[in-house]
């Protein structure tokens, strides 16, 4: 197993990228294509005094960076020298098993959907975030950016991505609760694409349980939560900045007093352990599912920590032959009927428009 890590993406790149490459082949052994700059990825090997002689990490030269604030257009038409996309091309090439990137989110999708490719049977790759929830396990929020514009058989198939994500990687449930994301419990209660995917999920073998709510979220009564890339991604932003806004708060009133600061000191271990619940860089990083090739987007703030993290998740789904059990579900739980009108509604579309 290879996998290509863009060795010049994210905040702290590229010593941070280097540093968890280093930490995660010595840990496992697996093999790593730290791409980008050549010249810039070996100095900062020999000034930080460290070596990946002996290990199983090959560098591979991209001599043209993306940076945070180009477009998704750039990776794909103007910079085909980029470390992001070398690195796709890598999977797409089949050299590596998956790709790695902690830069340009929208560029990181865009390399995602059209370098490395859609994995047979899958008409649109998805973003799939998993939210701690008060039951101690999480819950998976499937799209969340991938696709502002989504139909509803794009989220019958993310809903069946979900399920394997699940099941197969997480290890939450054998079998996943599935709902989708709506203004109210009550079936019939939501925009069209919500009443025009309803009957669509009930007609699956997956374990459909109806709407989900906000709240829903965070509550652990769903395992996955289905809905279009725009509205997951207002919940996701939305999360992200609440989650500081609250810590904030917290050092806030914490700081206000004696008494208060006693308090925070004996509440430490248990702060210490909800802290490690919600650290995006204990988990890597978001899958970016129905893909050709593992795809791992983490953090633009990921640190050696979260980069080794994040290689180490992409290997588990190459380790779980994610791809295989995706397609045997989408097989296996979606009905017949479904399928083949997939393919008349995808060759129309393609014919219509």
């Amino acid at each position: 197993m290879y996998i290509a890590l863009d060795g010049m993406g994210g905040d702290y790149a590229p010593l941070c990228n280097i540093k968890g490459a280093i930490e995660f082949a010595s840990e496992t052994k697996i093999g790593v294509y730290l791409v980008g700059k050549k010249d810039i990825l070996l100095q900062e090997i020999k000034k930080h005094n460290l070596s990946i002689e002996g290990l199983p990490i090959e560098i591979v030269d991209a001599p043209e960076t993306i940076q945070m604030h180009e477009s998704p257009s750039v990776a794909l038409r103007k910079k085909r020298n980029s470390s992001m996309h070398i690195a796709g091309k890598l999977v797409r090439e089949g050299k590596a098993q998956a790709f790695v990137s902690a830069g340009n989110t929208g560029a990181a999708m865009s390399i995602g959907k059209f370098v490395i490719g859609a994995a047979e049977g899958i008409e649109r790759p998805g973003i799939a975030v998993a939210f701690p929830n008060k039951k101690g396990s999480r819950t998976v929020l499937i799209d969340v950016g991938a696709n502002v514009d989504s139909r509803p058989r794009h989220l019958l198939y993310f809903a069946v991505m979900g399920h394997t994500y699940v099941k197969e990687i997480l290890g939450t449930s054998d079998n996943p609760k599935i709902g989708i994301l709506s203004i109210g419990e009550e079936e019939g209660k939501g925009n069209e694409l919500v009443k025009d995917t309803y009957p669509l999920l009930k007609m699956t073998k997956l374990n459909f349980i109806g709407n989900a709510e906000g709240r829903d979220i965070f509550t652990g009564d769903f395992d996955v939560i289905v809905c279009d890339g725009f509205v997951g991604n207002v919940v996701l932003k939305t999360a992200e900045s609440l989650g500081m806004i609250i810590l904030e708060m917290i050092k806030e009133e914490v700081n206000k007093s004696l008494v208060s600061r006693i308090g925070a000191a004996l509440m430490l271990p248990a702060l210490k352990r909800f802290k490690k619940k919600a650290d995006f860089t204990e988990y890597g990083g978001a899958p970016l599912l129905g893909t050709k090739g593992t795809c791992i987007i983490t953090h633009g703030r990921a640190d050696e920590r979260a980069i080794k993290n994040a290689l180490k998740f992409a290997s588990e789904f190459v380790n779980h032959d994610f791809n295989t059990k995706l397609l045997e579900n989408i097989n296996n739980l979606i009905p017949p009927e479904l399928l083949k009108s997939r393919e008349e509604e995808f060759s129309g579309a393609f014919n219509g428009q």
